[in-house]
């Protein structure tokens, strides 16, 4: 799967999504500092599924209607160790990976919920 994440995004997620062969690009790595409407930008041209923990990406597809193309999946994980936040997530991706694209997914401890066709 195409991703992008965002630069809010553990470190230690995106190696297990590279890990698990996903294709991964990390803003951190990238272009650190650039405003979400940039980021959200770049996860448009590259066709790619944004993976960020910043809820202010549900502002914007929302109310915004600043659409990400192939979708957005929302990490609400706080309180977890890297390590065990990287396992979840590349879990679910996993067993529900194939539902994200093209919806605004919320993973979260204990649930995941997918709102199709944003």
């Amino acid at each position: 799967m195409n991703l992008l994440a965002d630069e809010g995004v553990d470190g230690p997620i995106v190696e297990q999504l590279r890990q698990d062969g996903h294709e991964v690009l990390y803003i951190a790595e990238m272009d650190a500092g650039v405003p979400d409407e940039e980021v959200l930008r770049k996860a448009n041209e590259k066709k790619a599924l944004l993976v960020t923990a910043d809820k202010d990406f549900g502002e914007m597809v929302f109310r915004q209607k600043l659409l990400s193309t192939d979708g957005v999946v929302l990490l609400r994980l706080a309180g977890l160790s890297p390590t065990r936040k990287a396992g979840l997530v590349s879990r679910i991706f996993r067993n529900r990976g194939a539902e994200f694209p093209h919806a605004f997914s919320v993973i979260s401890v204990g649930q995941v919920r997918i709102r199709r066709r944003y």
